[in-house]
């Protein structure tokens, strides 16, 4: 049994950060940091995990979708996932709860759930360690993504935990860049040639 999962595929870039760089032309992705759930030759899904809707919490959504017990839930705020689906919900998560096959790993020590257990788990006693609720998600066309990553629109990096689910949605941006080396305050929104 071979052990390429979707997230360690050699040359794809499930499980790992696009950082939005001031090439990216799109205002819905400016400063944007996406986790990428799933690329592959035909497509590729990935969240924005640093754009919180503004007037929408966990708790609130819960109370919404009538989740049992949404009252205990954290008042975590609910994220812009992208622009596509953004009626679909989707969890992120540390995988110490996960909901058996519904729970697809996407990167190391994180899963994706989209079913009403893991609302369930929310706002039980026991959620996961960590977790980002988030509406629609950012998807590609075979070939897309990697148009735009050559085009400089995006940079890559290694995700982290830390990173995805602890710093605030405002510093998320800016930390990734960093992990690169680069130093937010020196891009621009201009390409050289040499």
């Amino acid at each position: 049994m071979s052990d390429v999962t979707p997230h360690t595929a050699a040359g794809y870039l499930g499980g790992r950060l696009l950082i939005a760089s001031p090439l990216i032309g799109d205002p819905r992705f400016d400063r944007s940091v996406v986790f990428m759930c799933a690329h592959g030759e035909e497509s590729a899904m990935g969240l924005i995990i640093n754009r919180p809707m503004t007037g929408l919490g966990l708790r609130d959504l819960l109370e919404q979708l009538d989740v049992a017990d949404a009252a205990n839930a954290p008042d975590n705020p609910v994220h812009d996932g992208g622009p596509v689906d953004r009626d679909r919900g989707f969890v992120l998560h540390t995988l110490d709860v996960t909901c058996g096959p519904a729970t697809l790993p996407v990167g190391p020590g994180m899963g994706l759930t989209a079913t009403r257990e893991i609302l369930d788990a929310l706002a039980s006693g026991a959620p996961p360690q960590r977790a980002l609720m988030l509406l629609g998600y950012a998807g590609w066309d075979a070939g897309q993504l990697e148009d735009e990553i050559a085009a400089n629109a995006w940079l890559v990096c290694e995700a982290d935990e830390h990173l995805v689910f602890d710093l605030d949605d405002d510093l998320k941006w800016a930390h990734a860049l960093r992990t690169l080396g680069v130093t937010p305050e020196y891009l621009t929104g201009a390409s050289g040639h040499a």
